[in-house]
Parts: C-alpha cells; structure tokens; sequence
C-alpha cells in the first residue's frame, strides 16, 4: 500500500514538472502519502511526556544545565573587526553580481543564481547555519562594510538619528510581512529580474536607513533580516563572548541561550510569532484542503495570481489565529497560576519558546528545496550570466532530482521532517519551562503557568506533522 501510494506521488511529480515544483522553496514535489497517524499520536505523546517529566525536575538541574559552557579558542578583537569589514565587502560585492545577474543572466529561475542563493542558500541554508552556529549574518550581510566605507569617507553623511523607542520592532514586522507577501503571494517572485528590482530596492533603503539611524541601531529594530537571524541564533550551539580585547568561543547547549533572555517587548513577540506563521501558511496554502476550502480543484491550479487576494487574507489569518492561540495559553497560563506580572511582560518573555518550533518547520517545510535548489545553485554559481563560465568547476555538474523522488528517499524524508517537528516541540517545552521558573517561584506555580501553552504545542506538533503529509497542489 505504501509503496503504491508513493508510486503515484513520484508520478505527480513528475507531471509538475521540476522547474516550477522545485524553483520555489515552499512548493513541494510530491504528495506524502504515509501512514502518519501514528507520527502524529507519538509525537503529541512526546511533547506531552517531556512537559510531564520536567515537571518533575528541579529548577536547579535546568539551571546548572543551561549555565554550562565548553571553551573552543579566541581570536584579537582587532583582527576579528578588520575581517568582518573585510568580509562584508565581499558580501557585497556578490550582492552586486547576483542582482547583475538578475538583469542580464537567464531567465530561467533554476538557470540564474539570484532566486537561488535568495530562497535557497539565504532565506533556508543561512536560518539553518544560524540557528546551528550563531549570529554569522552581524559578519557577512552586506550593509556593515560599505557603511564603515562611508562612516569614514563622508562623516556627513551619517547623521546618527535615535529611532524613536515607541516603534520598538515594528518596522522589522511590516517589512519581513512585506518579504512574506512576495515570497508567497506575489505571482513571480522567482522571475530573476523583479527579484533583482526587489532585492536592489531593498538593500538601498535599508542603507539610507541606516546612515540616518546608524547601523546598529537599524539592524537591531528596522532591519529584518538582521532582527531574524539575530533572534535565530540564540538557539545555537556555539556562543561568542568578549573580553580583555578577545572574542572567546565556546559551546553550549541548543537553547541555552535563550533561557536568559530579556523579554521582547509586544513587537518583537509579534515579528518572531509572524516568522513562524508566514511558513506554516507557505505550507498550508498548497495543501488539496485549503484549495477546496477556497473553492479551486487542487488539479486544476489558476495560478497565483488568480489567488492573491485568498493568499493575503490566508497569510493574515495565519498570523491572527497563531498569536490569538498564543495570547490565550499565555493568559489563562497566569490565570492558573495566580500571577500579578504584567500580561505583556509574560507574554513577551515566553516567546522565546517559539525559536526552536521556528526552526524546526524552517528544516522540515524547505528540507526537500534545500537539497534540489542548492544542486542548481551550484551550477549557477558557477556561471551567472549563462555565457559559458565555470568559475568553481561546477557548471556541468548533474542536478540529481532523485534524491526526494521513490519510496525510499521519501520515507527517510519524511522521518526526518518529523523528528525535526516533534524535536522542535520538545525543545519548545524544555526552554518554556526554564523560563516559567523565572516567573513563577514554586515549581507548581511554574507547571500550572506552562500548561496551556504546553497543549498550545501539542496540537501545533499535530499541524505541522499533517502539513507534511497531506496532499498538496500549486
């Protein structure tokens, strides 16, 4: 039975055609077919069972637990400066080529490297690598080095303005929602040419932005892929810490970090709640329900731009549901555990439980794009305006669309995007219940406040688990 329904699925992926199945992230190839009732009774066991026995842990071990580090080197302070200038400009610079290559290169979204290196290697690859390894977006995106250039060119032409402290994240929010409605409702946002127009217009504002508020405080509140990576990264392993004119790094464990943090205040609780429901709305959008839901034959797609108005209200709805969902377990949270913090204080600090489940849904949603569109970034990196260059030896490399085509490819898929979901939800919970204890001063107080959102997160581990099994089309 399975093998046939994976049959049939490698047939529809087939007829998609590879072009427009994989040249956007969110568009997958094949329709799952598993038997995935059990993945999702144990994976709600799971979260369940981890709530269950944290419950029964005391503050200390989680505290001992996240205060543990393991020392890797350091490097000079100076030397580390230098090079982030240095590296920087480099970003730059192939910033430059790649939106060159948009202009004048193919037309072909899986033949040109901007839609590539934007949806695949930056927008998946790099959350990923942050999310694993730190904030490496604060050394390579590409504003820092040419504003050091012109800091020290044209003093003037900072001017160094305080971004008012009301608007606190709410820039980030209405730009990374402008960066979602592109992604996922704009009818080409692989065509190379509107996404070099889009990506050029984009780098300049945030520039000017920045010479009139100043990098740091732009990329702190403004910038959203700054505000992303930045809040991504304190799940990593690795930590950087500076002292006596050193960078230290060292390790620590998934999360740790985050168990110490500040609470956000009600914008930042609303761009991080907006990053998760933008992708589980990527994924929702395609699936056969929500097309008959809408009145459209998931076999006989319009096309997005018969869907834009149906895409934004869904991509609004999303995020309205998800932080209405959110606010409620937090309330009724205090409420069974007596509280008499400020509601937004609460809410704002945690948040940060919501980082690992973003994550998760980032591997599990995009794992199948990673794999196919970062082969064909390879070959268009190496020839980026599709004139005959080899520049890394890898033009004539063979994309191999196999790998997420077959039952066996897709049942170690599968498996992964699963224990990806449910190892998010898990951590969710762990890093919720440290924070709790930071709230609440007895443990019963802590597990009484963590319990709504718990089952908050049991059901969103048997949604995500269901978006990547059920059908999907477009």
């Amino acid at each position: 039975m399975r093998a046939a329904a994976l049959a049939s699925s490698s047939a529809i992926f087939s007829c998609l055609g590879a072009s427009q199945a994989l040249a956007h992230a969110g568009e997958r190839g094949y329709v799952l077919l598993l038997p995935t009732g059990y993945y999702m009774a144990g994976g709600a066991a799971a979260v369940t069972a981890s709530f269950l026995v944290l419950a029964l842990l005391p503050p200390r071990v989680l505290e001992r637990v996240a205060t543990q580090r393991l020392a890797l080197f350091s490097i000079g302070e100076p030397f580390g400066e230098n090079a982030r200038i240095v590296v920087s400009l480099l970003s730059f610079a192939v910033f430059a080529m790649l939106v060159a290559a948009g202009f004048l290169g193919s037309r072909d979204p899986l033949s040109n490297p901007l839609p590539l290196v934007v949806w695949t290697m930056l927008w998946v690859g790099l959350t990923l690598l942050q999310g694993l390894f730190g904030n490496l977006w604060a050394s390579i995106n590409p504003w820092y080095g040419p504003w050091r250039v012109v800091s020290a060119l044209l003093p003037s032409a900072v001017q160094g303005r305080r971004l008012p402290v009301r608007l606190g994240y709410w820039p980030a929010v209405f730009l990374f929602f402008g960066f979602a409605w592109f992604e996922l409702i704009d009818p080409a946002p692989d065509d190379p040419a509107r996404l070099a127009w889009a990506t050029g217009a984009y780098w300049l504002l945030a520039f000017v932005l920045m010479l009139v508020f100043g990098y740091d405080e732009w990329s702190r509140r403004g910038e959203f892929l700054s505000v992303f990576y930045r809040m991504v990264s304190r799940f990593a392993v690795v930590e950087a810490t500076s002292t006596d004119g050193r960078s230290r790094l060292k390790l620590c464990w998934p999360g740790a970090k985050l168990w110490g943090e500040a609470a956000l205040p009600a914008s930042g609780m609303f761009f991080l709640i907006l990053t998760l429901s933008s992708v589980s709305f990527d994924g929702l959008s395609h699936t056969f329900f929500w097309l008959g839901l809408n009145g459209i034959n998931p076999l006989e797609f319009p096309g997005r731009s018969a869907v834009m108005g149906i895409g934004t209200a869904g991509l609004l709805g999303m995020f309205a549901v998800l932080s209405g969902a959110y606010l409620l377990a937090v309330f009724l949270g205090e409420r069974l555990a007596g509280s008499r913090r400020p509601f937004w204080q609460t809410a704002g600090l945690l948040v940060w439980s919501i980082v690992p489940i973003a994550l998760a849904y980032h591997f599990s949603h995009y794992l199948t794009a990673l794999l196919v569109n970062g082969q064909y970034a390879l070959v268009a990196l190496s020839d980026p305006f599709s004139n005959g260059w080899d520049l890394f030896g890898t033009a004539g490399f063979e994309v191999g669309v196999g790998l997420v085509a077959g039952y066996e490819s897709a049942w170690m898929l599968w498996n992964a995007q699963a224990a990806a979901i449910i190892g998010g939800h898990v951590l969710a919970v762990l890093i919720a219940h440290a924070l709790a204890f930071r709230l609440h001063p007895t443990p019963s107080r802590a597990m009484l406040g963590q319990l709504p959102l718990t089952v908050l997160m049991v059901g969103y581990t048997v949604f995500g688990l269901w978006l990547l099994s059920t059908p999907t089309a477009g």
